[in-house]
């Protein structure tokens, strides 16, 4: 089966990062990053999803966390330089980062947004993140990520 390259593959190729593309079935009725890890075969704290977020100083920024991780809003705010913080509308997210919901990754949005990988994403040698739209994930390195995101680790 031919996989077609998304925006965040090119931008990997042209800066020799290694990856893998990991084609699953995703459902419209469950967009969750455990159905996407059932799926891969593969543990929820290996499958991390990337989520939009609004401070009220800094605008948007995104965190990565791992898929059975609930954001902490404190935290994130905290991290980003906010007082605040609230999620991204959904729908405010496509006209944003170029991305929709179940198919949103923090490599190639509309223009770069500070990134903030939580710290577990250390303990894999690879961990998924979705490639840019819905039923295609990234096996990629995260230290190779949090690089070419220019990622910020938390907690700090």
């Amino acid at each position: 089966m031919q996989i077609q390259k998304t925006n965040a593959a090119r931008l990997l190729d042209a800066a020799g990062i290694g990856y893998e593309l990991v084609p699953y079935v995703w459902d419209e009725s469950d967009l969750s990053a455990q159905h996407v890890a059932q799926q891969l075969g593969e543990p929820i704290e290996q499958v991390f999803k990337t989520l939009v977020l609004r401070g009220d100083k800094t605008a948007e920024f995104v965190c990565v966390v791992p898929g059975n991780m609930e954001i902490d809003l404190k935290v994130a705010a905290r991290i980003s330089g906010n007082k605040n913080c609230e999620m991204l509308h959904m729908k405010e997210l496509l006209p944003t980062t170029g991305y929709i919901r179940g198919g949103c990754t923090p490599i190639g949005m509309k223009k770069p947004f500070p990134v903030f990988i939580y710290e577990s994403a250390l303990l894999y040698d690879y961990i998924y993140i979705s490639a840019g739209k819905r039923g295609l994930q990234l096996r990629i390195n995260p230290a190779d990520l949090i690089a070419f995101t220019s990622a910020g680790i938390y907690p700090l």
